[in-house]
């Protein structure tokens, strides 16, 4: 059964899909925009901007009972590739162990011009499904 995910403390799609969709054992988080969601601000940098999307992800996974330990897979889309090395400093300051499998793929452009997007897959732990 396919069960779709909500949180107040990310921000709202801006669209017409879901911030995420449980489906079996796992979890699937749509691109996370670098939005505070008590603000709708995004930060300038790149770096800041990476922060923001993850604590996004974040709050997706604890709403659906997951965690960044749990993530399987993230795509990350830059504006720009040569933004990667800050990027990837950010990133790997909230993955630290037993990796996920990762994409990092250079767009022609994001919503609202920001200058990353992530979005992953996350299994949910078998003690609250």
């Amino acid at each position: 059964m396919k069960n779709t995910i909500s949180t107040n403390n990310a921000p709202s799609a801006i669209g017409p899909y879901s911030q995420a969709v449980k489906m079996g054992d796992f979890l699937f988080v749509s691109g996370q925009l670098p939005i505070h969601p008590g603000t709708n601000e995004m930060p300038q940098s790149v770096a800041e901007q990476t922060k923001q999307s993850l604590e996004n992800v974040k709050a997706i996974l604890e709403a659906a009972g997951s965690d960044l330990q749990h993530v399987v897979k993230t795509t990350v889309f830059l504006k720009d590739m040569n933004m990667f090395t800050q990027t990837n400093e950010v990133y790997q300051s909230y993955f630290t162990e037993n990796y996920p499998a990762r994409s990092a793929v250079e767009v022609a452009r994001l919503p609202k011009d920001a200058l990353v997007e992530i979005e992953v897959i996350a299994s949910i732990p078998r003690s609250i499904q």
